[in-house]
């Protein structure tokens, strides 16, 4: 009910801005071109972990696109948006192709790059007017009315604002938005339950750079004048100070920063020089300052505060069931996976070496060994995870040594991981359902004008199922990083099942558990292989592995040092050398 009050109060405000001088109508547009660029950073920046500097030359892009084509060749401004749309989509897709594949302070850096090589671009090309600009742009018309009064194309701004805000809201809440959130975890993760990382880093890429074409395509017949000097590096950075300050992890947080940064500049340029009797961009200092405040004290942004004043949402109702398609289980006792001399070397170093052993429909298998025995980089040739330097993985019919995790998970392989890798601030319903990404196949388009309802409530069924099926329901919308390391590995269960998967791949589930805790998996591991689920283990406690596999694969070296059963493998002279310490 707040929630709602407060979105009612907000359009209100917008409503009546209209109603005052024209100072405060200009920067109430000024405001709402900015939130559109700050929504894409915001989505790129702070939800997937890209930081980009570059978000202002784009918006030059679309700008001086729709100049260039209205002045010279007469083309209708409604034209000139498609063409704008798609000379950046063009640009963003080479552009991210490129930079995206980079780690670290390198990707920044590169961004920064391109958007000093489009400032100057838009400077030095003669017939973009050089640094004089371009003058006399079409005004926009709208059933043939010229949208000249500045009330209108306010209106007009921040109707664009709400509907980007409307989409990215909906994609952050849909298939393709849950693994968008999860690429700042890592990109392995969403890769090993069927998404491409690489693909949705782009996706964002260049919906976020489109949202500052579609601002500076306004900005353009806003002013009926554009030059280089708004799309330079200071305003890319400007941009990313409005998100840092506002909230770079919440949409709401983009219009916040947008805000607060335009009024305070504003303030700050008639203040400061008046104060130190200089000329300059004083302003920046008190930015600079501001952000390191908040990085050290609020990093989630003035919006992370109104939020511990807002109640939560609501829960939304779960299905009973979710009415997905299930996989039809292999049949018992049959050759699920086979691993034939598998090897894996680090120039000289072994960390695997001629690695064969089979794992049969219905059964749970553990793979032990100390530490260094290679049983990890074992579990990671498997998932596709790291490429093999010999041998081969057949997986049922399929080989799969050289196929990439999303094939591999495709094929009904899913795994957890030896650190638990969950997205703290989404619930562990949100969690789990991750793990459904490739059993439904709504896209971006779908998802952002709110056409995949059906589907994604079936998924939400189906995630509560599985949380209902490993005992957390109570736990289902609890944001996953407030819970219990044990219930966490759970989690992960629990989001590797919402895959419907044929074999389980479980890195060491039992670490870092309490004895009650690893009674109960051990038990939910029996039930899994009542009902015909294929596991294999890594794990460390022998006392919880012995108790609960049907064979035991031991590694030592990288090598397969012996492979049996439970009671065999506890009395092998070699394993009790080599594992528990001799006789």
């Amino acid at each position: 009910m707040i929630r709602r009050a407060g979105f009612i109060l907000f359009l209100l405000l917008l409503l009546i801005v209209p109603a005052f001088p024209s100072f405060y109508l200009t920067m109430g547009s000024y405001i709402g071109l900015y939130s559109i660029v700050a929504i894409g950073l915001v989505l790129l920046t702070g939800v997937t972990g890209l930081t980009s500097f570059g978000q202002a030359g784009f918006m030059g892009l679309g700008a001086y696109t729709s100049a260039v084509l209205t002045t010279q060749l007469a083309w209708s401004p409604w034209l000139t948006l498609l063409v704008a749309l798609a000379l950046t989509m063009i640009i963003a897709f080479i552009l991210g192709a490129i930079t995206l594949r980079m780690g670290g302070h390198y990707l920044p850096l590169a961004t920064i790059a391109w958007g000093i090589s489009l400032y100057f671009l838009f400077g030095t090309i003669p017939i973009l007017g050089g640094s004089s600009g371009i003058a006399d742009i079409q005004a926009l018309k709208l059933f043939g009315i010229e949208l000249r009064d500045e009330r209108v194309f306010y209106y007009l701004i921040w109707g664009v604002c709400l509907v980007a805000l409307w989409i990215s809201t909906n994609l952050l809440d849909s298939r393709e938005g849950r693994a968008i959130r999860a690429l700042k975890g890592g990109v392995s993760m969403v890769e090993a339950f069927g998404a491409s990382g690489l693909r949705l880093k782009n996706v964002v890429f260049i919906y976020s750079a489109l949202l500052a074409c579609i601002a500076g395509w306004l900005y353009a017949h806003m002013q009926r004048f554009v030059n280089p000097s708004p799309f330079g590096l200071n305003q890319g950075i400007e941009f990313l100070f409005m998100i840092t300050i506002g909230g770079a992890f919440s949409l709401w947080g983009a219009i916040t920063g947008a805000t607060v940064i335009t009024l305070l500049k504003t303030v700050l340029q008639g203040i400061l020089p008046k104060l130190i009797s200089q000329s300059g961009n004083f302003e920046i200092i008190v930015f600079g300052i501001m952000i390191v405040a908040v990085l050290q004290w609020m990093r989630g942004g003035i919006w992370a505060l109104v939020e511990k004043i807002i109640p939560p949402k609501p829960d939304r109702s779960v299905k009973e069931t979710s009415g997905l398609t299930m996989r039809a289980p292999p049949e018992r006792g049959s050759t699920l996976l086979k691993v034939d001399g598998m090897t894996k070397a680090y120039g000289g170093l072994m960390a695997v070496k001629n690695m064969s052993f089979e794992v049969s429909a219905g059964e749970i298998v553990g793979l032990i060994g100390p530490n260094g025995a290679g049983k990890s980089t074992m579990f990671n040739l498997i998932s596709g995870e790291l490429p093999r330097t010999a041998g081969n993985i057949y997986f049922g019919s399929h080989t799969i040594s050289g196929l990439k995790p999303p094939q591999i998970a495709r094929l009904g392989l899913s795994r957890t991981f030896q650190h638990v890798r969950l997205i703290p601030g989404m619930t562990a319903l949100e969690n789990v359902m991750i793990g459904a990404y490739l059993r439904t196949h709504d896209g971006i388009f779908s998802a952002g004008l709110r056409l995949n309802r059906s589907a994604d409530e079936q998924v939400r069924g189906e995630a509560a199922r599985q949380l209902r099926r490993v005992g957390l329901e109570e736990s289902m919308f609890v944001p996953a990083g407030s819970l219990s390391l044990g219930k966490q590995r759970v989690v992960e269960i629990a989001r590797a099942l919402c895959a419907d998967p044929v074999l389980l791949l479980l890195d060491e589930p039992a670490a870092g558990l309490r004895y009650l805790e690893k009674k109960e998996l051990a038990g939910l591991l029996s039930d899994l292989r009542s009902t015909g689920l294929t596991v294999l283990i890594v794990e460390h406690d022998m006392e919880f592995l012995m108790n609960l596999v049907d064979r035991v694969v031991v590694m030592e070296f990288g090598e397969k040092l012996a492979e049996g059963l439970p009671q065999e493998i506890r009395s092998n002279p070699a394993v009790l050398e080599a594992y528990l310490g001799g006789v």
